[in-house]
């Protein structure tokens, strides 16, 4: 055989192997169709086929982040609101993501948003806000029924944005000032509920010892002078207070000023 010859058989045989080999990565599986019918799923590494006979699908066994587009939903207390939502989901059985549906992403997509626009379209707007975990649920378990039979597993659903329009804010932001207005009205009540019922303790106790009361008022006064205030009130229960002593102090001063007696 001339050398020609052989360079021309060395070239076919490069050829021929360079449309035979094929490579899977680790996160992918090799669905091989020859002459247009399934042979079997390829494992990752070097594998080989038939040229211009077998066609190899390689599908990305990866989780797949899908944002769904935000879409504007009625909710069931007739409030319009924008809604952005993402998926992330992967393949389970190659096989069936390329056999049973043509684009498996577009197919996910496409029932996802149908899904998020039914599902919190049944919720009023006050349970959308504070009840989204739940929502979510939902939102997956039917999207993962759906593309169950696509061999497609739905990991997780988020609502990741709630547009609201400006009046829904501006009445939103008036009940949490009024919420805010009612908790602090109820602690302030609370608390002079309690400041009453310690100062009734507070005033048997008092009962019991008239001079606790003189001095208490002795500490309020203390208390005012150090503020340095320019006007001081007295109460009047002090007034006699110490108008009793004074008189008390002049009875003594008069009995103390008075000769003694001889015996």
């Amino acid at each position: 055989m001339d050398p020609l010859t052989l360079i021309i058989v060395a070239i076919i045989i490069l050829i021929i192997l360079g449309l035979s080999i094929r490579i899977v990565d680790q996160y992918e599986r090799g669905v091989v169709f020859r002459l247009g019918k399934v042979i079997g799923i390829k494992e990752p590494g070097l594998r080989l086929i038939i040229p211009l006979v077998d066609r190899m699908v390689k599908p990305s066994l990866q989780i797949i982040t899908m944002p769904i587009q935000s879409q504007k939903i009625i909710t069931e207390d007739n409030v319009s609101i924008d809604v952005a939502a993402v998926a992330y989901f992967k393949i389970v059985d190659p096989y069936k993501a390329v056999v049973e549906v043509e684009n498996y992403t577009r197919a996910v997509n496409q029932i996802s948003q149908t899904t998020v626009r039914s599902v919190v379209g049944q919720f009023n707007l006050d349970e959308i806000l504070s009840e989204t975990p739940k929502i979510n649920q939902k939102i997956k378990e039917i999207i993962d029924n759906h593309s169950e039979p696509w061999g497609i597993s739905v990991t997780t659903v988020e609502i990741k944005d709630i547009t609201l329009p400006e009046n829904m804010k501006r009445v939103i932001g008036l009940q949490a000032e009024a919420e805010r207005e009612k908790r602090a009205k109820i602690i302030a009540a609370d608390g002079e509920y309690l400041s009453a019922a310690k100062l009734g303790d507070a005033a048997d106790i008092i009962s019991q010892h008239p001079i606790a009361l003189q001095l208490r008022i002795m500490q309020v006064l203390n208390q005012i002078a150090v503020e340095k205030n320019s006007t001081i009130i007295f109460p009047a229960p002090l007034m006699n207070s110490i108008s009793d002593i004074s008189n008390f102090l002049k009875t003594e001063n008069m009995e103390s000023g008075k000769p003694k007696e001889n015996k």
